[in-house]
C-alpha cells in the first residue's frame, strides 16, 4: 500500500502565519505538524508515500521533509498548481500511485490513535472499495459528515453542509482502492466551491453499490487549521506525550516541575518551567516563568516574561511582558514594551513581526 499527503493548499485559515510558510510545517510540541502525520504512516507499514504539494511552499516541504530516509521511507513529491479539491489531489497523483491501494491523509491533521488497525483491516477485506475515519464533533458544518443507517452502515456523505444531518465528521484519513476512485472521480463534476471533493467521490463509489467502510474514532482528533485549534492541538499533543528530559543548562535558581523537555544547548537561568512544555535548541530563558502547555522553539529568547498556553516559533523574542498566553507567534516574532496603550494580549503574528506593549513601569 502506498500512502498519499496532502501538503499543499493556501493555509488562508492560519493567516499570517500561512503568508510566509506551509500551514503543515508549523510547530506543535516544537515538530511540524506534517511530522506526526508521516510518523503515523510509517507506523502503519506505508513507506511508499507521495506528498502532494503547492508552487508556493513545496520547496519548504521538501527542505523539511527531505527524501524520507529520516523515517527509513521514500517520498516522491507531486505538485498540485491549484488547490481544486481533495479528488483533484488524488487525479494529479494518478502517475505516482498507479493501481496501487493507498492511503490519502491531510497533512495538517493530527490524531491520538495509530491508523495501523484501520489499513490491516482494509488490506484484508479486498471486497471494500473505500474506508474512511469518522469522529464526533460539536461543529459537523465546518466539516464533510456522514449519515449512517439503521444498521450502522455509511448512507450519505455530505461536505460542509448547512443543516448537518449528523455530527459525524470525515477524519483527514481515507483508504482507496485505486481502480475504484479513480473511476468514481471521472463520473463526478466540481461542487459549487469549484472543487473537485472527496465527499462526492465516496458518494459515487456508495451509489454504484460498493463497500465503504467506516471506523469511529475514539481518540482526539485535531484539524489544526485555524489559530485556536493549533493552540489545542499543542495543549493536547503536550499533555498525551509530553516527557521529562532536561539536556540543556538549567541554573540553580531556576525550579522545573513536571513533564519539561529541555533541548541540548537550551539555558535556562533563574526562572519557573511548569510542564508540560517543551524548550527548543539554544532557547534562552531568563528571570522568567514558562507553562504549562507552551512550545518555546529553537533560538528563542524569553526575558523577565511569562508566558503559558502558547507556541513560540523559531528565533523570537519576548521580552518584559508581564503575562502572554493563548498565543501563537510565527519565526522571529518580537514582543517586548513600547508606548502602545495597556491592556491584554493575546496574538496571532505572522513572520518577522515587531509588536510594542505599553511599559509596565
Amino acid at each position: 500500500m502506498k500512502g498519499l499527503v496532502l501538503s499543499g493548499g493556501a493555509g488562508s485559515r492560519l493567516r499570517p502565519i500561512t503568508y510566509t510558510g506551509a500551514k503543515q510545517l508549523v510547530p506543535v510540541a516544537n515538530r511540524p505538524i506534517l511530522f506526526f502525520v508521516i510518523d503515523n504512516l510509517v507506523g502503519a507499514g506505508i513507506v511508499d508515500i507521495g506528498v502532494v504539494i503547492s508552487p508556493e511552499t513545496g520547496s519548504e516541504v521538501r527542505a523539511a521533509l527531505g527524501d524520507g530516509s529520516r523515517w527509513n521511507a521514500k517520498f516522491s513529491y507531486i505538485v498540485q498548481e491549484r488547490p481544486a479539491g481533495l479528488a483533484h489531489a488524488v487525479l494529479v497523483a494518478r502517475d505516482f500511485l498507479g493501481s496501487d491501494d493507498f492511503c490519502m491523509y491531510l497533512g495538517d491533521n493530527l490524531i491520538g490513535s495509530p491508523i495501523r488497525p484501520a489499513v490491516e483491516a482494509f488490506a484484508a477485506r479486498p471486497e471494500v472499495s473505500a474506508s474512511v475515519m469518522l469522529k464526533e464533533v460539536p461543529n459537523p458544518r465546518a466539516f464533510g459528515v456522514a449519515v449512517l443507517d439503521a444498521s450502522g452502515r455509511i448512507a450519505q456523505l455530505i461536505e460542509k453542509p448547512e443543516h448537518p444531518p449528523s455530527n459525524l465528521a470525515l477524519v483527514g484519513v481515507y483508504l482507496f482502492r485505486s481502480a475504484s476512485v479513480f473511476s468514481a472521480i471521472s463520473e463526478i463534476k466540481p461542487s459549487p466551491r469549484g472543487e473537485l471533493e472527496i465527499t462526492d467521490t465516496l458518494a459515487r463509489i456508495l451509489a454504484r453499490g460498493e463497500i465503504v467502510h467506516h471506523d469511529i474514532v475514539t481518540s482526539w482528533w485535531l484539524d489544526t487549521g485555524k489559530k485556536d485549534d493549533l493552540l489545542l492541538a499543542n495543549e493536547t499533543v503536550l499533555d498525551a506525550w509530553a516527557v521529562a528530559e532536561v539536556r540543556g543548562v538549567v541554573d540553580g535558581a531556576s525550579r522545573v516541575t513536571g513533564r519539561v523537555s529541555i533541548a541540548e544547548g537550551a539555558v535556562v537561568e533563574r526562572s519557573t518551567i511548569r510542564g508540560p512544555v517543551v524548550i527548543g535548541a539554544g532557547a534562552r530563558v531568563v528571570d522568567s516563568n514558562i507553562g504549562p502547555f507552551t512550545s518555546i522553539g529553537p533560538e528563542v529568547t524569553v526575558l523577565r516574561s511569562g508566558i503559558d498556553r502558547s507556541v513560540l516559533m523559531e528565533g523570537c523574542l519576548v521580552e518584559d511582558i508581564a503575562r502572554l498566553e493563548d498565543s501563537l507567534l510565527g519565526r522571529r516574532v518580537r514582543v517586548r514594551p513600547g508606548d502602545a496603550r495597556a491592556g491584554a494580549i493575546v496574538l496571532l503574528v505572522g513572520d518577522d513581526c515587531l509588536i510594542e506593549f505599553a511599559r509596565t513601569s
